[in-house]
C-alpha cells in the first residue's frame, strides 16, 4: 500500500521525491503492526501500554530489581507523569511497590514483588519468541542489518 500512495504522489507532484515515502511509512505501519501481533500476552495479564516497560526496566536493573521514578523516566523516555501512572497501575495489581530510600525518607524507589518478577521473566520469554516469529522471514544477517540501520537512523533523530 505505501508503495502505491508513492507512485500516486509521484503522479500528482512529479516535481517532488516521494521515495521517502516507502521508508518513512514502512516505518511506520511496521511500528503498527508490530505493536498490534505483540500485544495480545500482555492485554491477557492485564498490562497496559507501557507497563511492560516499567517492569523489563526494573528487571534489567537487576537485583534488588529497583529504580527511581527519575530513572525509570530515562530508561524508557517517557515523562516522569507517564511513569507514575504506569507505577500505580503495576501497583494495584501487586506487580510492584515503592518505598522511602534510606538515604532520604521523602524520596521513593519502585521495586518488582516476586509476582512482578515471575510474571516479567515468563512474559520477556514470551516477547522474544513472538519476536522471532515475526522476524521470521529475515535471515541472521539481514535482522543484523535492518538493527543497524534503524539504529542509525534512530540515532539521526534523537535530538
Amino acid at each position: 500500500m505505501v508503495s502505491k500512495i508513492a507512485e500516486q504522489w509521484a503522479r500528482e507532484r512529479p516535481d517532488l521525491d516521494s521515495s521517502p515515502l516507502l521508508v518513512g511509512g514502512r516505518v511506520l505501519r511496521v511500528a503498527h503492526l508490530l505493536d498490534v501481533a505483540l500485544r495480545p500476552p500482555f492485554v491477557e495479564v492485564g498490562l497496559g501500554n507501557g507497563d511492560f516497560d516499567v517492569l523489563t526496566a526494573l528487571r534489567r536493573a537487576g537485583a534488588p530489581y529497583e529504580l527511581r521514578p527519575g530513572d525509570l523516566s530515562q530508561q524508557m523516555l517517557v515523562t516522569t507523569g507517564a511513569v507514575t501512572k504506569r507505577v500505580d497501575r503495576l501497583v494495584r495489581q501487586g506487580y510492584v511497590d515503592r518505598r522511602g530510600t534510606e538515604a532520604d525518607g521523602r524520596g521513593k524507589v519502585v521495586r518488582l514483588t516476586d509476582a512482578g518478577l515471575e510474571a516479567v521473566d515468563r512474559l520477556i520469554a514470551v516477547h522474544l519468541a513472538n519476536l522471532d516469529t515475526l522476524l521470521g522471514t529475515l535471515d541472521d544477517a539481514e535482522r543484523r542489518t535492518l538493527g543497524e540501520l534503524l539504529g542509525r537512523l534512530a540515532l539521526s533523530l534523537e535530538v
